[in-house]
């Protein structure tokens, strides 16, 4: 059976993911307000009250917005560990249905196994996602200062990957933001360069990766044609040529990808 993959909206102002398979609807983060979210599910003709569950990777603004209109009031559990519970209620000041994982568990959403992994981000308990559905594998790689060798070797195994490609260096240093939040942005806890985003690319690069979407781009510090020069340039040093380099956008949904497991050796056999 396929998965139906759309980046509803990526960037400093809002992150949100709709996953889709026979079973079961997922949302990876909620940033924008519950109105954006299901004015976005609208253009797929989805809506937020299908939803099986919310994935939050980490507690700050710009993943969790939505919560309250969309779990709170439409009782959609969220699935998240305990540091980021508890840190997402103080900040929305309110209490949720949370179903609590620990950071580099697995559990079974309906007929998606949810692979989680610990991010190096400055938030409570950061994490990353790997979505192992019947059509295919679902990566989740945003908001870290470094990517560390768990993370890679966790979301190497993805068919289409959601990866930081956040600043250009360069801009970032001549921006005109204060020094210590280019610092905390260039930080190892902070967010991923171009380069860095073609060089995660490339060490986890394999046969099974087919949709690399770059996500989280700055709006003051990065440019979506830089990003995706740096990044495209860099599959093409190493052959990569069967992956699609293809940028998110933080105003608009991507168009939904869909991914469909190829027949088993059996299978194949008998069409």
């Amino acid at each position: 059976m396929p998965v139906q993959i759309t980046i509803l909206g990526s960037g400093s102002s809002g992150n949100c993911t709709y996953v889709e398979t026979a079973e079961t609807r997922l949302l990876v983060d909620a940033g924008f307000s519950g109105r954006q979210v299901r004015q976005r599910l609208a253009e797929i003709g989805r809506a937020p009250e299908g939803l099986s569950g919310i994935l939050i990777t980490h507690e700050h603004s710009d993943h969790i917005n939505g919560l309250t209109a969309l779990s709170a009031k439409l009782n959609i559990p969220i699935y998240c560990n305990r540091d980021t519970k508890d840190a997402l209620e103080y900040a929305l000041k309110n209490k949720f249905d949370c179903r609590l994982f620990k950071s580099g568990a697995s559990f079974d959403i309906g007929d998606i196994t949810v692979d989680t992994f610990p991010i190096p981000h400055d938030a409570v308990d950061p994490v990353g996602y790997l979505l192992r559905t019947p059509g295919g594998k679902v990566g989740f790689l945003t908001d870290l200062g470094h990517a560390t060798k768990l993370a890679l070797e966790r979301v190497r195994p993805a068919n289409f990957l959601i990866l930081e490609a956040n600043h250009d260096l360069k801009m970032l240093q001549e921006s005109s933001r204060p020094w210590s939040l280019k610092q905390r942005i260039a930080g190892r806890h902070g967010h991923l360069s171009n380069t860095d985003a073609a060089e995660a690319a490339q060490t986890i690069m394999s046969a099974e990766l087919q949709h690399l979407y770059l996500g989280h781009l700055s709006r003051e510090c990065n440019r979506p044609d830089l990003a995706l020069e740096v990044v495209t340039e860099r599959m093409q040093k190493i052959g990569a040529t069967h992956v699609q380099v293809r940028l998110t956008a933080q105003h608009t949904p991507c168009p939904t990808v869909v991914l469909e497991a190829a027949p088993s050796y059996s299978q194949a056999n008998l069409l």
